[in-house]
C-alpha cells in the first residue's frame, strides 16, 4: 500500500515499489528550515497512520528531524532541493533524505565538546543501534542519501 502526505511548499510523489506489502512516503522540498517542521509533522501523520509503535515513530521523527535539518544545513547552499522518503516493508522502517550535495557524512568524527551542534548524527546513530538498526550514508548520482533502517517492531 502506498501512501503519500503533502507538505506544503514541497512537491509529492510515490516511487514505485515491487514489494507486495510495502508503503512508501515520499516528500521533495526545497531545503529551507522551513521545510523541517513540516517535513516533520508530515513524517508524524504518516506513522500514526501506518500506526507504528510510539518508540518506532519517536526515533524516526527525530532522526526526520536530523537528517533534514543536516541537509538543509550542509547541503543547501548546493542543491536547490531535498527528497525525504519514509518505508514499510519486510520487518523494517527506513527514512532517508537524499540531496544534491556529495559530501558524505563523517559518522565517526566527534563534535568539538564547546561546540553547540555537530551530536545529532551521532545520537541518532547511536539510538538506530540500539533499536537493533543503524545509519548509513552513500553516494546517489551527484549527491548523497543518509538514512536510517530499524525494526518495525
Amino acid at each position: 500500500m502506498l501512501n503519500t502526505i503533502p507538505i506544503p511548499a514541497g512537491r509529492v510523489s510515490v516511487p514505485r515499489s515491487s514489494l507486495p506489502g510495502c508503503r512508501h512516503a515520499r516528500w521533495v522540498a526545497r531545503p529551507t528550515v522551513a521545510a523541517v517542521p513540516r517535513l516533520r509533522m508530515s513524517v508524524r501523520a504518516v506513522l500514526d497512520d501506518w500506526r507504528v509503535t510510539p518508540d518506532r515513530g519517536e526515533l524516526l521523527l527525530l532522526a526526520a528531524s536530523e537528517l533534514v535539518t543536516n541537509a538543509v544545513r550542509h547541503a543547501g547552499a548546493v542543491t536547490g532541493r531535498l527528497d525525504a522518503t519514509l518505508a514499510l516493508g519486510g520487518g523494517w522502517l527506513r527514512f532517508e533524505v537524499a540531496d544534491g550535495d556529495p559530501a558524505l557524512p563523517d559518522f565517526c568524527r566527534g563534535a568539538d565538546v564547546e561546540a553547540e551542534g555537530g551530536r545529532g548524527l551521532v545520537i541518532v546513530g547511536l539510538l538506530a543501534v540500539e533499536a537493533g538498526g543503524g545509519l548509513v550514508a552513500f553516494p546517489d548520482g551527484a549527491g548523497k542519501v543518509v538514512g536510517i533502517r530499524v525494526p518495525a517492531v
